[in-house]
Formats: structure tokens, sequence, C-alpha cells
């Protein structure tokens, strides 16, 4: 089940263990879109992904790193963008992406996590919503997720 709510998904809603999922590329570039707001919370995430892709230690698409920032919060760096994306060029790689968000679903069920996140790869990825969500209601089928979009003058 996706919930949707208005909101900051560095800052999140509700008790229990959550895995905060967002989109990395596959070149090692860090530093727009979600990044920048996990950055400004945390620090340990962009330093494990550099550290990841430095080493090229299975640095690939369907890939996922899992970062414990707080005891209750699990970030989620999966590699499911390749490249960067151009005019008429999305990066997204959905194959990637349903590759990661298997590995994340299996990994929290076995913790009994909760999923949040922004809408992934639908920003500088070039993704569509409609694909990504489709994607989200077949791999993480009965773990409860929420959608965090961002506040608009709309829905403040």
């Amino acid at each position: 089940m996706i919930s949707y709510i208005t909101g900051d998904v560095t800052c999140p809603q509700g008790d229990g263990l959550k895995i905060l999922i967002h989109i990395v590329n596959n070149l090692g570039g860090w530093g727009r879109g979600v990044v920048v707001a996990i950055s400004r919370r945390w620090v340990k995430p962009e330093q494990s992904y550099r550290l990841w892709h430095a080493k090229d230690d299975n640095f690939t698409l369907g890939m996922v790193q899992l970062v414990r920032v707080q005891d209750d919060l699990i970030v989620a760096n999966m590699v499911a963008q390749n490249g960067y994306s151009y005019k008429d060029n999305p990066a997204i790689d959905y194959n990637a992406l349903r590759t990661c968000l298997s590995k994340v679903a299996k990994r929290a069920k076995e913790l009994g996590a909760k999923i949040i996140a922004p809408r992934l790869g639908c920003g500088l990825a070039c993704g569509t919503w409609t694909e990504v969500e489709q994607i989200l209601q077949e791999t993480m089928d009965d773990l409860d997720v929420t959608v965090y979009d961002l506040p608009t003058k709309e829905n403040i």
C-alpha cells in the first residue's frame, strides 16, 4: 500500500524503523536533487556512496547500499540512474529500479521496516511517476510505503 503525504522525506513521520529509498547514478555524481537534502541532514550516505564508487566494489546498476543514519532510519542508495539525463534522454533505468526495490523490500521485510521515499526518479532522472508507482506496487506489495511530496504554494 502506498500513501502520500506532504513534507520533508528527511524528517519522516511515525514510529518504528524506516528505510529512506532514493536513486543515485552510476557515475559517482552526488550534488543535485534529493541527495542535497539528505547530505544536509546526514553526512554518512554521501560519504558511503562516494567511497563505494571509488572502490568500484559492485557499483553497478541494480545494486543497493544501505547506510544507517539513526537508530530508526536507514538510507538506501539505489543505483538506478544510468548516467545523467539530457533533453529527451531520461537516465532512469526501470529494470535497475525494479531490481533495487526488490532487494530493499526483502531487507525491509527481514527488519520489519517501513519504506519512505520521494517521487523516485521523477526529477533529474526524468522518469514518469506512473511507471515508478507501478514498479513500487509490484515490488513492495505488502510493505507500508509513504511517498513524500514537497510543499507547494497549493498544498501549504
